[in-house]
C-alpha cells in the first residue's frame, strides 16, 4: 500500500506542474511478481533500473517516455490504442506482451530505440497493429527476428548471425530509398553494382550490426515486386555499400513465394558494411536458385481431430522417400522441418526458434512449403492454409 501511494504522490506533483506524466527523480523500484500500470507519461531522471515484476502501458491516448536515462523494466505489457512514443530509448530484460498498439520511435534519431536484452529478451504479440514502428535493438544476442514495421504492416526482419551480436538494430522504412522522408541520406536506386538489375524504389530497411550474418524479410503486395520482375528466382538481397556508394547484390540462398507475397534469405554479410538493404532482382542467376522450382497445388490443413485434412499430405512424395520439407510463416519464420516426410506436420512447431507456446500449435493463417525431392532432384513451392 506504502508504495502505491508513492508512486500517486509523485504522480500529482507532477500534475500540479501542468504536465501529466509520473516523473521519476529517483528511489523508485519494481519488485519480483509487482505489477505497476503507467496510464500516463513517463519522465525518467533516475536510474531506474533494478526492476523486476510488470511494467504495463495503458491508455486509449498516446503515452510517451522521456527523460534522460533509459529505463530498464523486466517484462512490459502494451495496451496503448494510439501508440506508446518512446522520446528515449526503452530496455527490456524479459518479455515484451503487445495487446494494443505499436512502440514508436523517431526514425531520424537513431539513438532511441526499444532494446531486448541479452538471450531472454523476447516477446509475443506482434502482429500489423502491434510491433515497433522505428527502432528495435538487441543485446547479446545471435538469432532474432526484429518485430518492426509501419504505420500499416509488420514488416519483420529475421537475423542468424555466426556468433552473438554484442548490439543489434533495425528499423523499416516505407519510403523510397532514393528520397526518403524520415532521414537526410540519400540511396540512389540508379547507382547499381554490375550483378544487380534493379532495387525496390517503395522501401527499405536499416540495419547495424558488426557480426556476419543472414537475413529472412518478406514482401507483400505493396511492395509491387511485379515492377521490379516477373521471376521471383530473380529476387535478391541488395545492399547500399558504405564503401562503393552503390547498391550491391547480397544474393539469395532461398526465395519462397510469388510476386504478390513471400519471402527470401540472403547470403552471409556483415551489415556494418552496408547504410541499408533492400529487395533487388539479380542480373545473373545464383547458384542454390539454379535448381528449378515446381509450383504444386495449394494445401488446405485442419487439425480438429475430424479425420479431413487433419494434416499435411502431399501426393507427389510418394514418388521421393528421400525428401526434406520445410514450412515458414508469411514472414519468414521457419515453423516447421523434417527430412524424409510422410504426414508429420499438423499444426504444430517442431523447431527451436522464436516460435512462443509452439505446443499450443501455430496460429490459423497462410503458410509457405518448400520441398526438396533428392531422389528426383526436383524442388517445390506453394502455400498451405492453416485453420484452427
Amino acid at each position: 500500500m506504502q508504495r502505491t501511494l508513492y508512486i500517486l504522490v509523485m504522480l500529482l506533483a507532477a500534475s500540479t506542474s501542468a504536465q501529466t506524466a509520473l516523473y521519476n527523480s529517483g528511489n523508485l523500484r519494481i519488485h519480483e511478481n509487482a505489477t505497476v500500470g503507467f496510464h500516463t507519461n513517463l519522465i525518467n531522471e533516475a536510474p531506474f533500473d533494478t526492476n523486476l515484476g510488470l511494467v504495463g502501458f495503458y491508455s486509449s491516448n498516446t503515452l510517451s517516455v522521456s527523460g534522460t536515462i533509459v529505463p530498464l523494466f523486466y517484462d512490459v505489457e502494451i495496451m496503448a490504442e494510439n501508440g506508446l512514443n518512446l522520446n528515449l530509448g526503452l530496455d527490456n530484460a524479459n518479455n515484451t506482451t503487445f495487446i494494443l498498439g505499436d512502440i514508436v520511435t523517431p526514425k531520424n534519431q537513431e539513438a532511441v530505440y526499444y532494446n531486448f536484452l541479452d538471450t531472454d529478451g523476447f516477446y509475443i504479440g506482434e502482429g500489423d497493429l502491434t510491433k515497433v514502428n522505428g527502432y528495435a535493438a538487441i543485446s547479446n544476442q545471435q538469432n532474432f527476428v526484429f518485430p518492426i514495421g509501419d504505420e500499416t504492416y509488420l514488416r519483420p526482419l529475421s537475423i542468424s548471425s555466426e556468433s552473438t551480436n554484442l548490439f543489434a538494430k533495425c528499423a523499416y522504412f516505407f519510403e523510397n530509398p532514393s528520397a526518403p522522408s524520415s532521414i537526410d541520406e540519400r540511396y540512389d536506386t540508379n547507382e547499381l553494382g554490375r550483378e544487380l538489375e534493379r532495387v525496390n524504389a517503395v522501401e527499405f530497411w536499416k540495419l547495424e550490426g558488426d557480426v556476419s550474418s543472414t537475413v529472412t524479410l518478406n514482401w507483400n503486395a505493396r511492395s509491387n515486386m511485379g515492377i521490379l520482375t516477373d521471376d521471383t528466382t530473380t529476387i535478391v538481397l541488395a545492399g547500399w555499400s558504405k564503401t562503393s556508394n552503390r547498391w550491391e547484390n547480397l544474393g539469395a540462398s532461398s526465395v519462397v513465394g510469388n510476386l504478390e507475397e513471400g519471402f527470401l534469405s540472403s547470403l552471409s554479410f556483415v551489415p556494418n558494411d552496408y547504410d541499408i538493404v533492400s529487395l533487388g532482382v539479380s542480373k545473373i542467376p545464383f547458384e542454390p536458385l539454379d535448381i528449378e522450382v515446381l509450383s504444386l497445388e495449394n494445401y488446405f490443413v485442419s487439425p480438429n481431430g475430424d479425420g479431413v485434412n487433419d494434416f499435411l499430405f502431399i501426393p507427389e512424395l510418394e514418388e521421393s522417400p528421400n525428401n526434406i520439407v520445410h514450412i515458414y510463416d508469411r514472414y519468414g519464420l521457419k515453423v516447421f522441418e523434417q527430412t524424409n516426410y510422410i504426414d508429420e506436420f499438423a499444426g504444430i512447431s517442431n523447431v527451436d526458434n522464436l516460435v512462443i507456446r509452439k505446443e499450443e500449435g501455430l496460429p490459423a493463417g497462410v503458410y509457405f512449403y518448400t520441398l526438396f525431392m533428392e531422389d528426383l532432384n526436383l524442388s517445390y513451392q506453394g502455400f498451405l492454409y492453416l485453420a484452427q
